[in-house]
């Protein structure tokens, strides 16, 4: 009696934990979890947080996405770059705020985005141990047979119980095998192949290597240093090919002959646009032209001398990494100490909000943009506090800011923030030229092109001097004719007697 009941009470409590087991299996094939009674875990804080797009310029509402340096499924951390971004003519490295996973990209390369709206999903990671319980909890590749549970290991052995079931679950399954291909894998190129770190990357543009079209050999397709250097010796082996003794003639491409005119749409650029935008509102400024001839023979002597002086020197690493001086720091200089006398020139119209007035905001920094012709179009990157700066520090200044927008890499710091511009057209041709007054400023300079002519000296000889015209604009609704042309009197006696300027250097 008693080994019956026993008997009965062992198959029951097998009974019990086969279904539990079999529950717990029909659960985990169909993703359905039971709520547990008893135990609990705390819940994961894996949460996807959208990454708004934030503000990095004056009255900038959209700007182009230029690379991702991130696809979905990448492991970011906080402050690594994720994107590089243009906007109102300046280039932007977007840096993460979140440590986690990339879940989503809203917009592909070429595409603008909108400032303040999600342009990327990141899944943000909790801390440290709940990484761990996170690698923990990594599903595992399909096993052959369930792995027993640990009731099912504490019950013991029954020989007459029924083992059909048992049977069928422990049955194996066939695994398919996978015969190893001998083909190598392509290698990825492209946005989403093109990921590397930051140094990476930094090395890529020093040696002016597109990354997107280096092939990585790092994990996932990353691009190593070592790719790098391996691409740009092919780029130099396949230039030290032996070309053709003969270098064949120019040819001019033939168009078509058709009795049709034929018309063909073309977007604008990024640069083109905001060009477009700006000078559209610049236009509605009324505008006067103001020229003036200017000698420059004094000014060229001086800056054959100094020239001389910086030749002479062990390296240009001790002047700010000028090697030679132009005209341009003379002229930026020459404003700057002429704006003192005449603040009007430095200041933008403003309206009142309350009565819709306008009024005059003087400032007191001379931030003078310099307009500069780069691979992109028209830039004007500003020189910042020049009438602190002397002409060495402002020839610094300008080099820098060459080398950034030759390169597209001028920040939003280094375009905006501008209270008078000069443009210097007379390296590329020209003598005259009627400069647009840029918006939220009054007056503009244009440098012609520098020419020799023969003139009369004091006691009515001819000889040879070096002349430049100066084309000055101006707003006409703050600005008379009288105050600009006085203006342009100083600019024109510090040019010509550049020994005064030097003196009241600071």
């Amino acid at each position: 009696m008693f080994l019956s009941r026993s008997s009965r009470a062992l198959q029951r409590q097998w009974s019990l934990g086969h279904g539990i087991k079999l529950v717990a299996a029909t659960n985990t094939a169909t993703g359905r979890r039971r709520p547990g009674r008893g135990f609990h875990t705390t819940p994961s804080r894996k949460v996807v947080k959208p990454v708004l797009l934030a503000d990095i310029g004056e009255g900038i509402v959209e700007c182009e996405i230029i690379q991702w340096f991130v696809e979905p499924g990448a492991r970011v951390e906080e402050f690594s770059p994720l994107c590089e971004v243009q906007s109102d003519k300046a280039s932007v490295d977007i840096t993460s705020r979140f440590a986690g996973v990339v879940k989503k990209l809203h917009y592909e390369a070429g595409e603008m985005a909108k400032v303040g709206k999600p342009f990327v999903d990141i899944d943000i990671q909790g801390d440290p141990k709940e990484e761990d319980l996170a690698k923990l909890t990594t599903p595992e590749p399909e096993a052959v047979a369930p792995t027993p549970t640990a009731m099912e290991k504490s019950l013991p052995d029954i020989p007459d119980a029924p083992q059909e079931v048992v049977v069928e679950d422990k049955k194996p399954v066939p695994t398919p095998v996978t015969q190893p291909t001998e083909q190598p894998l392509p290698q990825q190129t492209g946005k989403h192949a093109s990921l590397a770190t930051p140094a990476t990357r930094h090395l890529s543009k020093e040696l002016n290597v597109e990354i997107c079209q280096v092939p990585g050999t790092g994990k996932d397709g990353r691009v190593t240093k070592e790719d790098i250097y391996k691409f740009v010796e092919r780029q130099k082996a396949a230039a030290q090919q032996p070309q053709p003794s003969s270098t064949p003639a120019p040819t001019f491409s033939t168009p078509p002959t058709s009795t049709q005119q034929t018309e063909t749409r073309t977007p604008l650029t990024k640069t083109q646009e905001m060009m477009f935008k700006t000078m559209t509102r610049s236009l509605n400024i009324p505008h006067f032209l103001y020229a003036d001839e200017i000698d420059f023979t004094q000014l060229v002597e001086l800056r054959r001398r100094l020239n001389s002086v910086l030749a002479k020197s062990p390296g240009s690493a001790q002047h700010g990494g000028v090697a030679k001086l132009s005209y341009l720091p003379f002229l930026v200089k020459a404003v700057s100490m002429t704006l003192h006398n005449y603040p009007i020139l430095n200041a933008r119209v403003d309206f009142d909000t309350a009565t819709n007035k306008p009024h005059l905001t003087y400032r007191s920094q001379h931030n003078i943009g310099v307009a500069m012709d780069t691979p992109a179009g028209l830039l004007v990157p500003v020189i910042k506090d020049v009438a602190n700066l002397n002409i060495l520090s402002i020839a610094a200044e300008l080099t820098r800011l060459q080398a950034l927008a030759q390169a597209g890499k001028l920040g939003p710091s280094d375009m905006t923030g501008g209270t008078i511009t000069v443009s210097n057209i007379g390296n590329i041709g020209g003598t005259y030229l009627s400069p647009v007054v840029v918006e939220k400023e009054v007056a503009i300079l244009g440098v012609g092109r520098m020419r020799e002519v023969p003139a009369f000296d004091d006691v009515g000889n001819v000889v040879r001097k070096s002349v430049c015209n100066f084309s000055w604009s101006a707003d006409h609704r703050v600005v008379d004719g009288a105050t600009l042309a006085r203006a342009a009197e100083g600019v024109r006696a510090l040019v010509e007697e550049p020994d005064v300027m030097v003196m009241h250097l600071r």
